[in-house]
């Protein structure tokens, strides 16, 4: 019944005969070029849309397009479809990163996705993105251009989640153009930001995807932006950051002293109990006396890297906290860029400071005070003053999921939720906290019938740089048996890409501990708790 639903949705709204399942050997490529979107195909309000470019690119036809705005001061959606000449009838969503501002490569895998299977294009899906709703100046570094945010539209694109939809709507009236057909299925696959705009499709428009795949999602995204805000000041104290000599004496040392505890020595932390005390790495006396030790100021900052970060007062989305960060149970600091930075955070932000504090940055600058010329250090977290109820707001715009997913279970909609153990920039504990809260409101077996979440021990950010485990697995195909023939994913297998080794994918809580044979071999491995 959902799929007929939202077939005839779109057969409606597309306003072109045809059998629903029916395809042409080839998208009719040439017919999209300078097709009119009418505003009446998308949900919610825009000016309608134009195709600004259709060609055939090896075997498939890309076609391009933006979605206008309501308000003329805000920039236009733009949007990517790829038409494959071979299409399995069924169409995928990729989301963005960071704070987007560019199309997402409609050719690529799915976030820690498989090497030895193609990518969804390849497998004849129908793929398309967009930039949520701005661009990206090419001045400020990748992902981190926050200066859309003065807009309201646009900062609702993208926080809100508005742009989803908008550019679901859009996409599929151009693939029923295409083909003169409908999708079977659609499906939502993205990571970090994307993650988050995968559990907001699933939670705004639950008929929308049939299933979700979300990848280290930065679901609670300006109750981590607080703590990103906190950590900023922090590392900006004097003394207080660690260099990047010092962030690997670090990371060893936690590598050095949890590796084992599930059984094998292989430098990847599994036992997600293990904790590392840095006052271990104590400097004599506590003062900085080189790159061997840690000083109390460098150690205080580790600390609160690694602990919650809670904030004295309410905002309207009800949250209190961020998790922090597992830098003291195996966290990848061999990626500053994602997670310390090289440099300390100052006035104006270095582009070798930590992503994250640029982030904070950006969103000080553009989504709380409207004022470029702000200083981010300025802003205090803890204790924002008259900024308060801004702030308040914004938490109603970026942190709107609230982990009720029962419309998206009822209407069958499958929910694939993944994170790397060892994630520098998004915190796995903050994952962990969404699902624990969908079990919550859902009721534990009701989530069971619709969604999986795996922690993998040692994967990191977006397999950035070379992560101790450099993650692999078939979400989609798990997925198209999920949805399609209703069989949940069981006894799945990790691959860590970069050391030819496999790892047991455990369903959270439990993680791979060692029992005996060849440690490359998931086989070798069980599932504890």
């Amino acid at each position: 019944m959902r799929k007929l639903v939202v077939a005839a949705v779109v057969v409606l709204a597309a306003s072109v005969p045809g059998p629903a399942l029916a395809s042409p050997a080839t998208p009719d490529c040439a017919a999209l070029a300078g097709l009119r979107i009418p505003a009446s195909v998308i949900s919610l309000p825009t000016s309608g849309g134009l195709v600004t470019a259709s060609v055939v690119s090896g075997e498939s036809c890309r076609v391009d397009a933006d979605l206008y705005p309501v308000d003329p001061a805000a920039p236009a959606i733009k949007l990517r479809v790829a038409l494959p000449r071979a299409w399995n009838h069924k169409a995928l969503m990729f989301g963005g990163g960071g704070y987007n501002g560019t199309i997402p490569d409609v050719a690529a895998n799915v976030p820690f996705g498989p090497a030895d299977r193609p990518a969804p294009l390849a497998r004849g899906y129908a793929t398309f993105a967009s930039d949520s709703g701005h661009q990206q100046n090419p001045a400020r570094p990748p992902s981190l251009d926050g200066s859309f945010g003065i807009n309201d539209e646009a900062l609702r694109n993208f926080a809100a989640g508005d742009a989803l939809k908008k550019t679901r709507d859009a996409s599929l009236f151009l693939i029923r153009r295409a083909y003169a057909a409908t999708p079977a299925e659609v499906f939502f696959a993205g990571g970090s930001t994307g993650g988050r705009e995968a559990l907001v499709v699933a939670q705004r428009w639950p008929t929308a995807f049939d299933g979700v795949i979300s990848a280290y999602p930065a679901w609670n995204n300006l109750a981590e932006i607080l703590d990103l805000g906190y950590l900023t000041q922090v590392l900006s104290r004097p003394g207080a950051f660690p260099d990047p000599a010092k962030q690997t004496l670090l990371y060893d040392s936690v590598i050095k002293a949890c590796d084992g505890s599930d059984g094998v020595v292989d430098k990847v932390v599994s036992n997600p109990g293990c904790r590392f005390d840095p006052r271990a790495l104590r400097c004599p006396g506590g003062a900085d006396t080189g790159p061997a030790c840690l000083s109390d100021a460098q150690i205080g900052a580790v600390k609160a890297m690694s602990s919650p970060f809670r904030w004295p007062y309410r905002i309207a989305s009800g949250e209190t906290q961020y998790p922090g960060f597992p830098f003291l149970s195996g966290a990848d600091m061999r990626t500053p860029f994602l997670g310390f930075g090289t440099t300390a955070p100052a006035d104006p932000m270095p582009v070798t400071s930590g992503y994250g504090m640029q982030y904070w940055d950006q969103w000080v600058k553009y989504f709380l005070t409207r004022d470029p010329g702000q200083n981010a250090l300025d802003i205090d977290p803890r204790h924002p003053g008259r900024w308060l109820g801004r702030i308040s707001a914004l938490s109603l715009v970026e942190d709107r999921n609230n982990a009720d997913l029962r419309p998206f279970a009822r209407a069958g909609g499958k929910l694939i939720l993944l994170h790397g153990a060892a994630d520098e920039l998004v915190s796995p504990y903050s994952t962990s906290d969404y699902y624990e809260r969908v079990r919550s409101v859902v009721g534990p077996h009701a989530t069971d019938g619709f969604l999986r979440y795996y922690v993998v021990p040692g994967a990191n950010h977006a397999n950035f740089g070379t992560p101790a485990f450099a993650a692999g697995w078939d979400s989609l195909t798990a997925l198209e048996k999920w949805v399609g023939t209703g069989r949940a994913p069981v006894s799945q297998v990790v691959t860590d890409l970069a050391h030819q080794r496999t790892r047991p994918l455990c369903d959270y809580p439990s993680w791979p501990r060692y029992r005996s044979g060849d440690p490359d071999s998931a086989a070798s491995f069980a599932c504890a708790r």
